[in-house]
């Protein structure tokens, strides 16, 4: 897996001060996509150990809410091989952090519906996600006044509640300001 970027201080991507890991590869190819260098999966560099340590090491302050991982795609499957020891060491290190993860796939549909039954990759990596924002960015939604996603079609779903209870929830404070 390459990466594009990350960033040991981010508050455009979750709540509260975060550590942002923006991966390469997308097949989505979403029309106005923010980040289209991030398609090519040879784009930016190799995600190593060495990468993982300087995340761990960003996320150690009280004040690092959690880690945000955006693309790029982080399901695409060869992203999730080389996301998930890095999603293990966070919530091993950082039990009480939160992780963020940004999708053009569908929770319910797609990520559920499709991909946790078809890779133990998908099904161990979505256990560690505490929130997600899915959905493929749409211009033609496209709004400016939401918070955490960019179209009026991507949700923030709460993905332990979900998980609990076997259906979409919406993250409590979706709508707040």
């Amino acid at each position: 897996m390459n990466y594009a970027d990350i960033k040991q201080y981010d508050v455009a991507n979750g709540l509260g001060v975060r550590v942002s890991i923006f991966v390469s590869g997308c097949t989505h190819h979403c029309k106005g996509c923010f980040n289209a260098e991030t398609w090519d999966f040879n784009f930016g560099k190799p995600f190593t150990q060495k990468e993982i340590d300087k995340i761990i090491e960003y996320l150690a302050p009280d004040y690092v809410a959690g880690l945000s991982v955006l693309g790029g795609e982080p399901f695409e499957l060869s992203n999730q091989e080389g996301l998930l020891p890095l999603l293990r060491k966070v919530k091993e290190t950082y039990p009480q952090k939160n992780i963020w993860c940004f999708s053009g796939y569908l929770f319910d549909e797609q990520i559920l519906g499709e991909m946790c039954q078809e890779s133990e990759i998908t099904k161990e990596m979505i256990q560690y996600i505490d929130i997600l924002v899915d959905g493929k960015f749409e211009i033609e939604k496209k709004n400016l006044m939401l918070r955490f996603r960019g179209s009026e079609n991507q949700r923030i779903i709460d993905v332990k509640q979900s998980l609990a209870c076997g259906e979409v929830v919406h993250w409590a404070h979706e709508n707040e300001r």
